[in-house]
């Protein structure tokens, strides 16, 4: 299981797409604090809690309405890719389809929390500070992604089919999940208990519900791979 996620961990920072993905991540870190510099340096009322978040605010945003996008534009061929190219049925025969699953999705989320480990990291040189409860909201969030990725990657077998599903989905998603937040239709509101956006509306530790539900995606994806023939 490890040495998949170790090699899933290094082929993320390959091609084009994760250079372009880890410099937006970077320049979002940089800007924002010089732009929340600038507005502290205005002297703009913010009540104590807005000090502390304003730091973060664009990585924070930039994660709820692109992270599905970039999460799945990188990651769609996870799975399938072996599947496509019959790679699987090697793995198969050297370890369970469990670890096969769990590496896959270790490498993954490795990836996303070195970028956004990093991010944070500039943003608290800057700050003189590390939002840890914003820090863990986020890589909540990605996880979440992460777990949706692999999932698409088990469900959808064909490389080319799920980088279309996925460019929708990620530009779906957000939209989607804001409605459903802000929406006063009792009969469309309840969902939002099982979407990420309602559990990181506040500063709080709601957010370990969102791995809850990371959880119960990765379940899903490991039956359907079971039931699968490589």
């Amino acid at each position: 299981m490890f040495a998949i996620s170790k090699r899933e961990f290094f082929e993320s920072f390959k091609g084009v797409k994760s250079i372009i993905i880890i410099a937006i991540f970077l320049m979002t870190a940089y800007f924002s604090t010089k732009f929340s510099d600038w507005l502290l340096f205005m002297n703009i009322d913010f009540t104590s809690q807005e000090t502390e978040l304003i730091h973060t605010f664009a990585i924070s945003v930039l994660i709820l309405v692109f992270g599905m996008l970039f999460t799945m534009g990188l990651s769609h061929d996870v799975m399938n890719r072996e599947i496509h190219e019959r790679t699987v049925r090697f793995l198969v025969t050297r370890t369970s389809r469990v670890s096969i699953i769990m590496g896959k999705f270790l490498g993954v989320v490795l990836f996303w929390f070195t970028c956004l480990l990093t991010s944070f990291l500039i943003i608290s040189i800057f700050a003189h500070q590390f939002d840890v409860i914003t820090f863990l909201q986020s890589l909540s969030l990605l996880v979440y992604y992460c777990a949706c990725t692999l999932l698409l990657s088990v469900l959808i077998s064909k490389p080319g089919f799920s980088m279309f599903l996925s460019m929708i989905i990620g530009i779906a998603f957000p939209i989607f999940n804001g409605w459903v937040f802000f929406t006063t239709n009792a009969w469309i509101s309840w969902l939002k208990y099982l979407l990420p956006f309602y559990y990181v509306n506040d500063q709080d530790y709601r957010f370990m519900v969102i791995f809850l539900l990371a959880g119960v995606l990765l379940f899903i994806a490991l039956k359907v791979f079971k039931r699968r023939e490589c």
